[in-house]
C-alpha cells in the first residue's frame, strides 16, 4: 500500500534537517509520497525536488499561518501556484513580519536577563539578514532553541512555557491571514488545503479550532482535515473525523515532522490513497514531483 505523508518541515523553517535530508529519512521511513510544508513558504522545495529517488512523489506545499479571534489557526496547503498575486503578497507580509516579530522578542528576552542575540537565532534558522529572507522562515522555535543555549529554558517546550509562548512575558502578536480567507486565496491559486491538527490551536477557549470555522472553511473550499495527527489523542482523532464525514472533507493523516525536535517521526500517521487522490483532485496550480 501506498504511504503518505502530508505534513513536514525541513530547516527552512523549523526543522532540523536540510530539504534533502528529509527526503532521505522519508526513504528510509518506507514512504512513497511525502508534502514538504516549511511553514509560510516554499523554498525548501528545489532541493528536495533534487534529491527524489525513483518512484518516489514530493507533494509542493507549506504550512500556512492563520488566525481566528486571537487563536492560531494553520492550513497545510499543496500544489498552489506560489506566484499567484494574493497569495505571494500574503506570504511576503507574513515572512516579513515574522522576522521583525522575532527580533521584538529577542529585545523581549533580553530585557528579561535571557541572554539570547538576534544573529544567534538567524543562525539558528539559517537565515541571513531579514530583508533578504524569502526563503527561510523565521519563527519561534528558532527562539527557543536560542533561548535553550542560552540556559534559560530545559527544552524548547520549556521556552514555550516559560518565555514566548501567547501571554508569556516575552510575547508578541504577528499579523496572520483569516483562516477562511486563506482557503479562498489558496483555491484561487490553484491549490487545495486540509485543516491542520484542529486539536491543537494555540489561545483558543478550549485548545481547538471552533467547529463553526471549519464550517465556513469548508464552505470557502477547503478540502481535508488532519484528523489524524501525533498531537490528538484517540477521542480527538475520532471527535475531528467525525466532524470532516459531517463537512464532506477528507481526513488527512500526517507526522508533522520537525526532525529531531520531534524525534524523526515522518510516517507516525499517513493519509489513505484514496483521500489524497480526493483532496488533490481540484489542483491546478502546480504538479506533483515524481523520482
Amino acid at each position: 500500500m501506498t504511504r503518505i505523508d502530508l505534513h513536514s518541515h525541513s530547516s527552512v523553517s523549523d526543522g532540523t534537517d536540510t530539504p534533502a535530508e528529509v527526503i532521505a529519512y522519508a526513504v528510509d521511513a518506507g514512504l512513497d509520497v511525502l508534502a514538504l510544508t516549511d511553514h509560510d513558504t516554499v523554498g525548501g522545495m528545489e532541493e528536495a525536488a533534487r534529491h527524489l529517488p525513483p518512484g518516489f512523489t514530493l507533494v509542493p506545499g507549506m504550512e500556512l499561518s492563520c488566525a481566528y479571534q486571537g487563536s492560531s489557526v494553520h492550513l497545510v496547503c499543496y500544489l498552489f501556484d506560489p506566484l499567484s498575486p494574493g497569495l505571494a503578497e500574503e506570504l511576503r507580509r507574513v515572512r516579513h513580519d515574522r522576522a521583525t516579530r522575532a527580533e521584538e522578542m529577542v529585545e523581549k528576552l533580553r530585557q528579561n536577563g535571557v541572554d539570547v542575540t538576534w544573529d544567534r537565532v538567524l543562525e539558528i534558522a539559517g537565515a541571513g539578514h531579514p530583508e533578504h529572507a524569502d526563503a527561510n522562515t523565521i519563527g519561534r522555535p528558532h527562539l527557543a532553541r536560542a533561548v535553550v543555549e542560552a540556559g534559560a529554558a530545559k527544552n524548547v517546550q520549556d521556552a514555550f512555557d516559560r518565555w514566548i509562548g501567547s501571554g508569556g512575558p516575552a510575547y508578541v502578536s504577528r499579523y496572520a491571514i483569516d483562516p477562511v480567507r486563506a482557503v479562498r486565496l489558496v483555491r484561487e491559486a490553484g491549490g487545495v488545503c486540509s485543516l491542520a491538527h484542529p486539536a491543537r490551536a494555540e489561545g483558543a477557549t478550549n485548545g481547538s479550532v471552533p467547529v463553526e470555522l471549519a464550517e465556513r472553511m469548508a464552505a470557502a473550499g477547503l478540502g481535508g482535515i488532519e484528523a489524524d495527527h501525533p498531537s490528538h489523542n484517540r477521542a480527538q482523532t475520532k471527535q475531528w473525523r467525525g466532524i470532516a464525514a459531517d463537512l464532506g472533507t477528507v481526513v488527512t493523516g500526517s507526522s508533522d515532522d520537525h526532525g529531531a525536535l520531534t524525534g524523526h517521526r515522518l510516517g507516525a500517521r499517513t493519509t489513505a490513497p484514496e483521500a489524497f487522490e480526493e483532496l488533490i483532485a481540484p489542483a491546478t496550480g502546480a504538479r506533483l514531483l515524481k523520482g
